[in-house]
């Protein structure tokens, strides 16, 4: 059993310098994740709050940017397309597309429409309070063809496309209709991750990455053990007439239901005890019963680019699937918006069990 678990192991990590050079498109809500860092230690006399402190403000990509992100720290070649507003947040946004060495010839800047920011406030290592600012009305119809105009235009290039969908106003039931029947026409796979307020929007995408409480919302049923996340799988096979669905389960792992295989897969969740200093190192404790998780923020976005990437690398969906788990069990084990490289990745199917 050891020696096959060792040669999986070894299938596994070939798969990572492979996803070098794979050409992804990503197409979605770009956003900025703005973090002020500070440190608390008292509370304001005007209410029960803390007091922050500011020592630092930084910046990343957040969303659909995340994704993209994501992709090209582990050496995919991104190209992304959105919108953001003619306004301070996009032009800092493009200078981090920039420094990621991103591609953004498809982002269209719209000066009736603003950046949306998600501004953390972060004391103590802990985030203390969140600001959105946003807005979710549809594009014009004038900002929605140029975008498209943009995306077509690059499409036969790709060797996959990402849809991340935040509900910002840039996906609508036909926008993404005129997406999918021309990735389907060049045969360009689309990987989606989907929200619940589109129920009919991405059928034929080839993967749906979806959470829990999203599936148990689809199929309007709690989502309680594995005959549950099965029956589901199969119901959202059928609703999106996709080829795969990819459920993650948070501490649990991930359940992946294929049109082609019966039963379900499911991936229990990384055990290892993982701290700052350790992330991504060889000598992780192997007795730990489960990942400390010190931040869930951007985990389902590196699931959702590291399946797309193995899989343009030529990874069975399974294997990618067992890839995508390790990845986001690293990016866990970070503080904030976060990606994964290849030597964290390696290192962490090293880990799995």
């Amino acid at each position: 059993m050891a020696a096959k678990t060792n040669d999986s192991v070894v299938r596994l990590r070939r798969v990572i310098p492979r996803m070098r050079g794979k050409r992804i498109g990503v197409l979605g809500d770009l956003m900025l994740d703005r973090y002020m860092w500070g440190t608390a230690s008292r509370l304001s006399p005007e209410a029960a709050v803390p007091v922050v402190d500011f020592i630092e403000q930084s910046e990343c990509l957040g969303g659909a940017g995340n994704v993209a992100a994501n992709v090209a720290v582990l050496g995919g070649r991104v190209e992304v397309f959105g919108v953001v507003g003619s306004d301070e947040a996009g032009r800092v946004l493009l200078s981090c597309l920039d420094a990621a060495g991103i591609v953004h010839r498809g982002v269209v800047a719209d000066a009736k429409r603003v950046t949306t920011v998600k501004t953390r406030i972060i004391a103590r290592h802990q985030q203390v309070v969140r600001v959105d600012r946003e807005r979710r009305e549809a594009l014009r119809s004038e900002t929605e063809e140029k975008l498209l105009r943009a995306l077509f235009a690059a499409l036969k290039q790709l060797d996959a496309l990402v849809l991340s969908d935040y509900d910002k106003g840039l996906i609508t039931d036909a926008f993404a209709d005129r997406v999918l029947s021309a990735c389907h026409q060049l045969r360009v796979p689309v990987f989606v991750k989907p929200k619940t307020s589109r129920l009919y929007a991405y059928r034929g995408a080839r993967v749906i990455v979806c959470n829990a409480k999203e599936a148990g919302f689809f199929v309007t049923r709690s989502l309680v053990d594995e005959k549950s996340f099965e029956e589901a799988g199969r119901a959202l096979l059928a609703h999106f007439g996709c080829g795969a669905v990819v459920i993650t389960r948070g501490e649990k792992g991930m359940s992946v239901v294929e049109e082609t295989s019966a039963g379900q897969l499911h991936i229990p969740a990384t055990s290892s005890e993982v701290t700052y200093a350790r992330v991504g190192q060889a000598g992780v404790d192997r007795g730990a019963t489960g990942r400390q998780v010190f931040d869930v923020t951007g985990a389902g976005d590196t699931v959702l680019s590291v399946l797309t990437l193995a899989v343009a690398a030529g990874a069975e969906l399974r294997d990618a699937a067992v890839i995508a788990n390790a990845a986001a069990g690293v990016v866990v084990g970070k503080l904030g918006t976060a990606s994964v490289t290849s030597e964290e990745l390696g290192a962490a199917l090293g880990e799995a069990r």
